[in-house]
């Protein structure tokens, strides 16, 4: 079924969608704002997320550096 509805459905490009936005109605675009409201903090928490499991694979394998030095803190940014 799940195939069937992305064959109805053609890859759009940002403005085709853009165009499809202005014609909903009023009520449809303040659902539209409330459902990004909810989707894009929890995108934010899942990339969080990735990126601490990432920080402990990296800290299990040695790979990150702390100091509480200032000098050597900026040695690691410009590394």
């Amino acid at each position: 079924m799940m195939d069937e509805y992305n064959e109805v459905l053609q890859p759009m490009i940002f403005s085709d969608l853009v165009e499809v936005i202005k014609s909903l109605s009023v009520d449809e675009k303040r659902e539209l704002q409330l459902l990004l409201q909810q989707y894009l903090p929890e995108e934010r928490r899942e990339e969080i997320y990735d990126n601490f499991q990432l920080a402990k694979i990296e800290q299990q394998k040695g790979e990150l550096k702390f100091s509480s030095n200032i000098e050597d803190l900026r040695q690691l940014i410009e590394e």
